[in-house]
C-alpha cells in the first residue's frame, strides 16, 4: 500500500492542487480531532459516496484514520472501485500532530473557521439575545430571519422568526422587509450561518440595518429565554422586479469576489473532462430542483453548501460550478466560496427550458455484489416465527426514527464487534436506508459468521411499502452510535456547559487558522 506524509499533503494544499484528503473514520471520532481539510468520508459508505463525491478516477486520494486500520481498508476499497492514485496517510492523526500539523474539533470546520475569520476582519454587526428579545417584546419594527435548513428551524426557532435559508436572503428580504427602516436580525443555531447571512445582506447593499443574533439559538438558550418549536413561517415568491434588482446586487458582489462565469459550452466540455475534478451544484430549494433541473447537477441549497462545503466537495482544489436560473442563489454562495479559495464559476444563460430532468437522480453506484435476498412478506413470516434477527445498517439517526420491530442497529465499520452482541439466530437479515448499503455489507457480514445471511430486497423502504409498521423503541444497539457527532447546537437537550464550550471553541478558530496556514482564505471588503 502506498503511503504519503505530512509534507506531501501540505504541499498539495499550499499549492492549491487537487487532493482528496479523506478521514475514513465514523463522524464522531472524526469530530474529536482532524486536520482542517480532512473531509469525513466514512469507510461504511465508500461505495455509496465515492462516484458522486470523487468524480475523477485519478485524483490523488489520501486516506486517514488514527491507527484503527480503517485507512488501509478504505484505500483497498477505493482501488477496487477504479481509483488509480490512492495512498494511506502514514501514522494517522497522531503522525499529523507529530509533524507539526494543526488539528481541529467538530464538523464543517473549514466553513466555521472561515465564518469566524469574516467576523474578525469586517466586524459583522451583531446583537445579543437580550437585545433582540427587547426589540421583539417592545413591538419594534424588526424581522427575524432564520437561515438554517427548514427542519432545523422547525426544531427550535426565535419567537417571530421566519425560515429564509441563507442563499435565499438577498432574493427574498426586499419583500419581507420592504421598509428600509425595518431592522433585520439574522439567526442560525450558533454563529457561522448568521455571520455569513448578515454579511451577505451588507455586501449586497441592502438598505436595512442588519445584525446577526450573536451566538444564535445557543445564545438565546444561554440567556434563559424561551424558544419556539414546530413553527412553519417561510418566505414566499417575489415579483420579477424584485428578482431583477436582487440579481443585479448579487452579480456585483460575485464580481467583486472574482467569481468566474461559465456558459453552456463550458458545461459540455467540463462534464466530459477527465483531468480535472468538477462539482456541479444546483443551489435553489430542493423543491425547485425536483420540479426541473439541469442533467448532471446535484441539489445543494447554497447556504448549506457554504456551511458544509467539504461534505459535498471533498476534493480540495476542485472546480465548483453553481447554477440558479434566477442567478441570485448561485452568485451569493459563489462569492463566499471564492473567498474560501475555491475555483468557483456561476453558470449563466440558463432558462427554464434547459431544466429537463425531474425528481432526484439515482445514486451512481458500482456493481452490486450477489446476495441472498428475502422479500418483506417472507421476512414478516420469519419474524412472527421468531427465527431470524434483523440487522439495520442505516445511520443511527434514521434507525432511531423508525426501524423494523426488533431489529438491531449495527455499524458496517464495526461488524466483528457487533456480531458478538447480536442474539444467536437461525438467520440474519440485513436492511438499510439506502437499501444498497446492506447489499455492499452482506459479503463482509457473511465472512464473519456461519449463520446464513440474507438481505431485505428494497431495504426499509420495501418494508414500509408492503404496509408493515416501523417502531422507534426499543433501541437495540449492537454498535456504539459513533456515526454521528452530537452537535451542541442541534437538538433541544444540549447542556449549558456543552453549548458554552462550543462557543468558546468557535472563538478560538481564527487563531487555529493562523497556525494551520494552508487555507488561502480572504475576506471581501464590504465597502
Amino acid at each position: 500500500m502506498n503511503t504519503k506524509d505530512y509534507a506531501f499533503v501540505r504541499t498539495k494544499l499550499v499549492n492549491k492542487e487537487e487532493i482528496a484528503f479523506l478521514d475514513v473514520r465514523e463522524e464522531d471520532p472524526h469530530a474529536q480531532e482532524h486536520p482542517l481539510f480532512a473531509a469525513n468520508f466514512p469507510l461504511s459508505r465508500i461505495e455509496i459516496d465515492a462516484y458522486s463525491k470523487l468524480p475523477r478516477r485519478d485524483v490523488p486520494i489520501m486516506t486517514l484514520d488514527d491507527g484503527e486500520g480503517d485507512a488501509q481498508l478504505a484505500a483497498s476499497k477505493l482501488m477496487a472501485l477504479g481509483y488509480a492514485d490512492v495512498s494511506v496517510f502514514a501514522g494517522g492523526v497522531k503522525e499529523w500532530k507529530r509533524s507539526g500539523g494543526e488539528v481541529f474539533r467538530d464538523v464543517n470546520v473549514p466553513s466555521k473557521s472561515f465564518g469566524e475569520l469574516v467576523e474578525s476582519k469586517v466586524h459583522t454587526p451583531s446583537l445579543s439575545a437580550q437585545e433582540v428579545k427587547q426589540l421583539i417584546d417592545s413591538k419594534a419594527d424588526v424581522v427575524v430571519v432564520d437561515v438554517r435548513r427548514f427542519d432545523e428551524y422547525q426544531t427550535m426557532s426565535i419567537p417571530t422568526g421566519m425560515s429564509v435559508p441563507g442563499a435565499e436572503l438577498v432574493l427574498r428580504l426586499p419583500e419581507i422587509a420592504p421598509n428600509p427602516k425595518t431592522k433585520v436580525i439574522v439567526n442560525c443555531a450558533g454563529r457561522t450561518r448568521s455571520i455569513i447571512g448578515t454579511q451577505s445582506l451588507i455586501n449586497a447593499g441592502i438598505p436595512n440595518e442588519v445584525h446577526a443574533l450573536r451566538n444564535g439559538t445557543i445564545g438565546w438558550k444561554l440567556a434563559d429565554q424561551v424558544l419556539d418549536h414546530g413553527q412553519s413561517r417561510k418566505f414566499s415568491d417575489v415579483s420579477p422586479a424584485t428578482a431583477k434588482e436582487a440579481l443585479n446586487k448579487s452579480r456585483k458582489v460575485a464580481d467583486r469576489a472574482h467569481v468566474k462565469r461559465a456558459s453552456k459550452s463550458d458545461l459540455e466540455e467540463w462534464q466530459t473532462q477527465s483531468h480535472r475534478t468538477t462539482y456541479f451544484f444546483d443551489t435553489r430549494t430542493p423543491e425547485e430542483y425536483e420540479a426541473g433541473h439541469l442533467p448532471g447537477f446535484r441539489s445543494v441549497p447554497g447556504g448549506q453548501l457554504v456551511q458544509e462545503t467539504e461534505m459535498y466537495a471533498p476534493v480540495r482544489g476542485a472546480r465548483i460550478v453553481l447554477v440558479d436560473p434566477s442567478g441570485v442563489r448561485a452568485n451569493m454562495p459563489a462569492s463566499w466560496l471564492a473567498q474560501m479559495a475555491w475555483d468557483v464559476y456561476v453558470l449563466d444563460g440558463i432558462e427554464n427550458g434547459d431544466l429537463t430532468e425531474k425528481g432526484t437522480p439515482a445514486l451512481t453506484l458500482p456493481p452490486l455484489p450477489k446476495t441472498q435476498e428475502v422479500d418483506a412478506q417472507t421476512l414478516q413470516k420469519w419474524l412472527s416465527e421468531s427465527n431470524g434477527v434483523v440487522v439495520d445498517l442505516s445511520t443511527h439517526k434514521n434507525y432511531s426514527k423508525g426501524h423494523i420491530p426488533g431489529s438491531w442497529f449495527a455499524l458496517r465499520s464495526l461488524l466483528k464487534d457487533a456480531l458478538a452482541k447480536l442474539p444467536k439466530a437461525e438467520r440474519y437479515v440485513l436492511t438499510s436506508s439506502p437499501a444498497e448499503l446492506a447489499i455492499f455489507t452482506a459479503p463482509e457480514f457473511a465472512d464473519l459468521t456461519q449463520t446464513p445471511v440474507y438481505v431485505l430486497a428494497g431495504g426499509n423502504s420495501a418494508w414500509l411499502d408492503a404496509g408493515y409498521a416501523m417502531q422507534s423503541d426499543p433501541l437495540n444497539l449492537a454498535s456504539p452510535t459513533i456515526d454521528r457527532y452530537q452537535r451542541p447546537y442541534e437538538g433541544t437537550n444540549a447542556t449549558q456547559a456543552s453549548m458554552q464550550a462550543y462557543l468558546d471553541w468557535e472563538f478560538g478558530l481564527v487563531e487555529q487558522l493562523g497556525k494551520d496556514g494552508t487555507h488561502h482564505f480572504w475576506v471581501l471588503d464590504p465597502h
